[in-house]
């Protein structure tokens, strides 16, 4: 590694997506671990799957140890430009209607607050009328 780092896009890291030729991007580092695919305790897919992206909370999840960190050294071949990596977009959940817990439709909400004081009201009726009768 000399004094000036090879700059790469992420379009150009992206072409390297298999197994006999593998980069990724970390920590805006660019690494071929084509040599390391088949030691790499996680296994290779782990890492086939990490190209074409920046792949730092993946690799930062995972919880490395200081000597995995210190190999990846001799891996290093450049920098990626941070224009090319796509910016991380805040999710926003989409718009949905209120939520009715028991699924009772408005309309039925409406017609049971006009029928029940109606059927107390009623009800009310019935019995002053029995009991008058009585």
């Amino acid at each position: 590694m000399g004094d000036e780092a090879t700059i790469f896009t992420l379009s150009e890291v992206s072409e390297h997506n298999h197994a006999n030729d593998c980069w990724i991007v970390i920590s805006g580092k660019v690494y071929n671990v084509t040599k390391f695919l088949e030691d790499h305790p996680g296994g290779d897919e782990v890492l086939l799957s990490s190209t074409g992206k920046d792949a730092t909370d993946d690799f930062e999840d995972v919880g490395h140890s200081e000597s995995a960190r210190e190999m990846m050294e001799q891996y290093y071949v450049g920098e990626i430009d941070p224009t090319t990596i796509p910016k991380k977009t805040k999710y926003t959940p989409p718009k949905q209607p209120h939520y009715n817990q028991d699924k009772t439709s408005e309309f039925i909400i409406k017609i049971l607050q006009f029928l029940v004081p109606l059927a107390i009201l009623g009800l009310a009726v019935g019995i002053r009328i029995y009991t008058k009768a009585a």
